[in-house]
């Protein structure tokens, strides 16, 4: 099958919205958007769990869902991006689950407006140290994000690094409304 082109032989290449726009999942389509990206990057992209049953946690009772909005003519119109925040004990909150959809991981800006948020929603609620379970390969990206790196371990089979978040780095920050 062809590919189409524009005028001169340009390839056409997928719209990938500039306005993106955090907050947390509300409406029936954002939590169906969150749900569906998450199985995509966590169960068949990345092979981490077998469905999306398997893929949901006790966690996801009371954590915060947090997506990343494509617009299109100034409306929300797709999730292109999640992260899910919980508190611990203590005053300690995790973050985790973050994913971008594909088409999206061009605009760096989308994960860490993920992040963004998610550090400024959990210190909202009184967050004193904010964590975070990073594949490692990630580790680094994150590391551009204000967090740092404090140990090694292996979740669902995978390297992963426990980071921490630069809580000061984050006060400016919007948090989900």
């Amino acid at each position: 099958m062809l590919e189409p082109t524009r005028p001169f032989g340009a390839p056409v290449r997928a719209f990938v919205s500039p306005l993106i726009t955090c907050g947390i999942a509300r409406e029936a389509w954002q939590l169906a958007g969150y749900w569906q990206l998450r199985r995509e990057v966590f169960c068949e992209e990345l092979g981490l769990f077998e469905d999306a049953a398997a893929e949901r946690d006790v966690h996801d009772v009371s954590a915060l869902p947090i997506v990343a909005l494509a617009h299109s003519a100034g409306t929300p119109e797709a999730v292109v991006g999640v992260v899910r925040v919980y508190a611990a004990e203590g005053g300690v909150w995790f973050g985790g689950r973050l994913g971008v959809a594909a088409g999206y991981r061009v605009r760096t800006r989308v994960g860490a407006g993920l992040i963004g948020c998610a550090v400024a929603s959990a210190a909202a609620h009184g967050c004193k140290t904010f964590l975070a379970h990073v594949l490692a390969e990630n580790a680094a990206y994150f590391a551009r994000q204000h967090f740092r790196a404090l140990s090694e371990l292996s979740v669902c089979g995978r390297r992963h690094v426990l980071m921490q978040a630069e809580l000061g780095a984050f006060a400016s920050r919007p948090r989900a409304a």
